[in-house]
């Protein structure tokens, strides 16, 4: 499996008159990754049923909130923390400070070294590959020879 990518031209929005630069720009393919999906993949790997890795993960996400909102930070090894934070406003005294400056809230998250990608890696489970997306959909076009009209039917009609 490959990440997808594609190229995107960009300018330099603090110079007028700069030349375009392209960049590789990450793509989500598809649709995203589910509970029941994440649970099947699991199932796969594991003696549990699928009801029993999705009731453990619904309610670790429960302890999670919990864990969080009670001011920990939830540390699960050899994946991540995860933390809270919080965008504030300033108050011009300590007095005037308090929970009415809190704008809003969010939960970070810092990936543990062994799921952090690399592009360095040399394991084969682990290195990442890269697809460009516009490349590989111009090698799937059929070509645009007058012999082949992709259709394959030749214009007869079978019924006749």
């Amino acid at each position: 499996m490959a990440v997808p990518y594609k190229k995107v031209g960009r300018k330099d929005p603090r110079k007028a008159d700069s030349a375009v630069r392209f960049y590789p720009q990450l793509v989500t393919m598809g649709q995203s990754a589910n509970l029941d999906s994440i649970a099947y993949k699991m199932k796969e790997a594991s003696s549990l049923s699928v009801g029993d890795i999705q009731s453990v993960l619904t309610n670790f996400v429960e302890a999670m909130r919990s864990s969080l909102y009670n001011g920990q930070s939830v540390n699960i090894r050899d994946f991540g923390v995860f933390s809270l934070s919080a965008h504030t406003t300033g108050a011009e005294t300590e007095k005037e400070c308090s929970t009415k400056n809190i704008v809003s809230m969010k939960i970070n998250f810092r990936p543990s070294s062994s799921v952090r990608p690399s592009l360095t890696s040399t394991r084969a489970g682990e290195k990442i590959e890269f697809l460009d997306v516009v490349a590989a959909l111009a090698a799937q076009q059929p070509s645009d020879d007058p012999g082949n009209d992709g259709g394959g039917g030749g214009g007869e009609d079978p019924d006749a």
